[in-house]
C-alpha cells in the first residue's frame, strides 16, 4: 500500500502526550472535496446545469462548473483547496516525524518518494487516450507533485521566509507572462497566446484547448506552501481563538491583494493560467473554509455526520484516480445505461432520471470507500 499526502491520517506512534491531536477539520475538508468531485464524476452538474437553462436556477449549477476565463465560479476553489489541505496535512505529518526523532534524511526520501508516485499517477491519469498514448502535464497530481516537495523543502525556515517564497513565486509567473515576449505567445492573459502555451508547447507539442498551462504548479505552490503555514499555526500552542484570529487575517490580506490586482486592471483573476490575483483570492477563500471548520468542528465539538464525508476522504488517491480513470471512462457510462434503461420503462422525466443516475453512480462508489474503510485499506502514496 501507498501513503496520500493526507498524512495527518496517518498512524501515530509516539506518546498521546506528545502527538498532535487529530485536526477533524481537515477530515471533513478534504471529504466535501472528494464528494464534491465524486458529484461532478458522476455528471450531475453537467445534468443540473443542462436541465435548468433559462430557469433562476441556472446560474447556481453554473457555479460547479469552470469559469470561461476571467472571473471565479466555486468549481474554481476545488483545485486550490486540494492543494492546499496537502499542505495543511504535510504540516501535522512532519511535526509528528520530527517529534518521533526522525531526521531530515528521512523525512526528504518519503516526500520525494511521494512526490515521485504523485507525477505518475498524474501523467497516467492522461495518458490513455482514444486515439492512442498521450503525454500531458495539466492533471492535479503533476502540479501536486511539485507543489509537496517545494514546500517540504522550505518547510523548516522562519514563517517570514516561507512568505517571501510565496511573493517570489508569484512575482516570478507575472514576469514570465508578461515579459518574455515570445512571438506568438507574448500576450499574457489572453488564450492560446501566453507563455503558458509556449511552455506546453515545448514540453508536450501541444496546447491544452481549455486554457490549462502546466506552469501553474509555480504559482499554485503558494496554496501548498500557505496550508503548511496554516498547519503549523494551528499546531502551535496559542489559544484557539488566536488562531482563528490568525487564519482570518491572512484571508482578510489575501483577499484585499487578489481582488484589488484584479479591481485595478493590473492582473484579471484567471484560474486556467493561476494569475497571481487569482491565487491570492482562492487562498482567501480556502484560510476562511479552514477557519470556519475548524471553529464548528474542532472548537464547537459539532461532529456529527463527519463519517459520510471522511470515509471518502481517507482513500482520496484511489477515489480521484477512480473518478477519473475508470469512473469517467467506463464505470459511469456502464451505471447510467443500466438505470437509464429501467427508468425509461416507467417513462421517467428526463431530468429526474439524470440525478437518479447520476446519484446511483455517486452512491456505488461512496459505498466502494465504505468498504475499503470498513476493510481498513487504504490506498497512499
Amino acid at each position: 500500500m501507498i501513503t496520500t499526502p493526507s498524512a495527518v491520517t496517518a498512524r501515530p506512534s509516539t506518546p498521546p502526550a506528545t502527538r498532535p491531536s487529530r485536526l477533524l477539520s481537515l477530515d471533513f475538508m478534504r471529504g466535501l472535496i472528494m464528494v464534491l468531485l465524486a458529484f461532478e464524476s458522476a455528471g450531475l452538474y453537467e445534468h443540473l446545469t443542462d436541465d435548468t437553462q433559462g430557469s433562476f436556477l441556472y446560474p447556481v449549477f453554473v457555479q460547479f462548473h469552470h469559469h470561461n476565463w476571467h472571473g471565479l465560479h466555486l468549481w474554481d476553489l476545488i483545485q486550490p483547496a486540494f492543494m492546499f489541505m496537502a499542505g495543511t496535512a504535510m504540516a501535522f505529518s512532519l511535526h509528528r516525524q520530527q517529534v518521533e526523532g526522525r531526521s531530515w534524511n528521512y523525512s526528504f526520501r518519503k516526500a520525494l518518494r511521494r512526490s515521485g508516485w504523485l507525477f505518475f499517477w498524474g501523467v497516467l491519469d492522461y495518458a490513455v487516450r482514444p486515439g492512442g498514448l498521450s503525454f500531458e502535464l495539466w492533471d492535479v497530481l503533476t502540479q501536486l507533485s511539485f507543489t509537496c516537495l517545494l514546500a517540504f523543502l522550505i518547510f523548516r525556515w522562519s514563517t517570514r521566509a516561507q512568505i517571501a517564497v510565496c511573493v517570489g513565486l508569484l512575482l516570478l509567473a507575472e514576469v514570465l507572462f508578461r515579459f518574455t515576449n515570445v512571438p506568438g505567445f507574448d500576450q499574457p492573459f489572453t488564450d492560446q497566446h501566453n507563455f503558458g502555451n509556449y511552455v506546453d508547447w515545448l514540453l508536450m507539442r501541444k496546447i491544452n484547448p481549455g486554457g490549462w498551462v502546466a506552469i501553474n504548479c509555480i504559482p499554485t505552490a503558494v496554496h501548498t506552501i500557505g496550508g503548511v503555514l496554516a498547519g503549523k499555526l494551528l499546531l502551535g500552542s496559542a489559544p484557539a481563538t488566536q488562531k482563528i484570529r490568525g487564519l482570518l487575517l491572512w484571508a482578510g490580506i489575501s483577499f484585499v491583494a487578489g481582488y484589488l490586482l484584479d479591481l485595478a486592471g493590473i492582473t484579471p483573476i484567471i484560474k486556467r493560467i493561476a494569475t497571481s490575483s487569482f491565487v491570492l483570492v482562492s487562498l482567501g477563500y480556502c484560510l476562511l473554509v479552514l477557519a470556519a471548520c475548524y471553529w464548528w468542528i474542532d472548537i464547537r465539538n459539532h461532529r456529527r455526520h463527519l463519517k459520510f464525508f471522511t470515509i471518502v476522504g481517507m482513500n482520496s488517491i484511489f477515489i480521484y484516480l477512480f473518478f477519473e480513470i475508470v469512473g469517467d471512462r467506463w464505470f459511469t457510462g456502464y451505471v447510467g445505461a443500466v438505470t437509464n434503461g429501467v427508468m425509461q420503462w416507467v417513462h421517467t422525466p428526463t431530468m429526474l432520471m439524470d440525478i437518479i443516475t447520476s446519484c446511483c453512480v455517486f452512491g456505488l462508489e461512496w459505498g466502494l470507500c465504505y468498504f475499503l474503510y470498513k476493510k481498513k485499506i487504504f490506498f497512499r502514496v
